[in-house]
């Protein structure tokens, strides 16, 4: 039985070690869980390791808001302690607090 666990968590804002862009992380997949072309669009020599962790994360750059789909060996936590500005975090999340997002949504 293969077994992973995810470094990061729900609500924390993390940061690309590669690319100038930080997000909320909403979603985690436990392996890869993206299609084979989003995989192939990768530069073969950057393509990371199917078989760990994956995050969804709220992303913002200097010029935009996005989903981003990343896999854990290319995050590192954010230590600027300021908060990301994505307009969709409030459907999901409560206010920043204490260098996090609280998870904060309705049932149906």
């Amino acid at each position: 039985m293969f077994k992973t666990e995810a470094k990061y968590h729900i609500g924390q804002v993390l940061r690309h070690r590669k690319h100038p862009f930080r997000g909320v992380v909403f979603d985690v997949d436990a392996i890869f869980s993206n299609t084979e072309e989003w995989y192939e669009n990768i530069p073969e020599d950057s393509r990371p390791s199917k078989d760990q962790p994956f995050y969804h994360l709220l992303a913002e750059n200097d010029q935009s808001y996005y989903v981003a789909y990343v896999s854990e060996q290319n995050l590192v936590p954010d230590e600027t302690g300021e908060p990301v500005d994505h307009p969709d975090l409030g459907d999901l999340f409560g206010d920043f607090e204490n260098g996090r997002y609280p998870l904060q949504f309705q049932l149906n």
